[in-house]
């Protein structure tokens, strides 16, 4: 771990650089440029509040701002473990010319969807205020949720781009465990209508605990609980744990499947 440590304070400003690449990247060509980090959750939570509210009728209190939170935490959660899966792949004709610590490039995807995360605060404060939630010096506690579900995010991107070099079609399975979680994760649904035998779908679901923290400080505007931070920590701590340790022993013959 100090070793990894060492070598990332060393090419802390390459990170730096792959990071604006991938954030220029994504918004190049685009009128509105970042400004799409706030309007996409916005217009996302208004479709679903239109369907949701309107057929379903969830009884839930500010529904507005607790479908928002959800969306917003799970596509952090979609879209950096999606980028860092191919970051390898994807900067092949670079690993071949140029050494460089290879987990720099899962590692500045989910650094870069963290950025994008960061844009959309902007939209959460207006729903906040919009919806009645007026923000406090407690609404700041959202940074360890953050901060967390960050190294949890940098563990499974780990693990996935080290995989993916040698088994292609985890794209595509990847794909379909995403549109899983999205069900069973109570993003736009109240977790109480669940029934008691299908309650493993959010015991097991790590994604449950994240949003869960989210919403503890941003939606019930409180402090996050410590048995929340306590789970979250130790989901974050294995699997970054985990994620370096595939990482390591599949980065030496990348070469061979690049």
């Amino acid at each position: 771990m100090g070793t990894y440590f060492t070598t990332f304070y060393k090419y802390k400003y390459l990170l730096y650089v792959l990071v604006e690449r991938d954030i220029k990247k994504k918004y190049r060509r685009s009128v509105l440029g970042v400004l799409w980090s706030m309007l996409n959750p916005l217009l996302m939570m208004i479709i679903t509040v239109m369907v949701f509210s309107t057929l379903f009728r969830f009884d839930v209190e500010n529904y507005v701002l607790y479908l928002l939170v959800g969306q917003v935490a799970f596509t952090f959660f979609s879209e950096a473990t999606s980028f860092a899966m191919g970051s390898i792949l994807e900067n092949s004709a670079l690993i071949k010319k140029v050494y460089m610590p290879k987990y720099l490039f899962p590692f500045s995807r989910v650094m870069s969807s963290c950025m994008n995360l960061v844009f959309t605060l902007p939209a959460i404060l207006v729903i906040m205020i919009y919806t009645g939630q007026i923000p406090t010096w407690k609404t700041l506690a959202f940074i360890f949720p953050l901060l967390l579900m960050l190294i949890f995010c940098l563990g499974i991107g780990l693990i996935l781009s080290a995989c993916v070099v040698y088994f292609r079609d985890m794209f595509h399975l990847y794909r379909v465990l995403i549109s899983a979680l999205n069900y069973a994760t109570p993003i736009f649904y109240p977790e109480s209508i669940i029934p008691p035998e299908y309650r493993f779908l959010l015991d097991y679901n790590p994604l449950y605990y994240f949003i869960k923290g989210f919403r503890e400080v941003i939606y019930s505007g409180g402090l996050p609980h410590m048995d929340t931070v306590g789970i979250c920590f130790g989901l974050a701590l294995a699997s970054v744990l985990v994620g370096i340790i595939v990482f390591r022993k599949a980065q030496n013959k990348f070469i061979l499947y690049l």
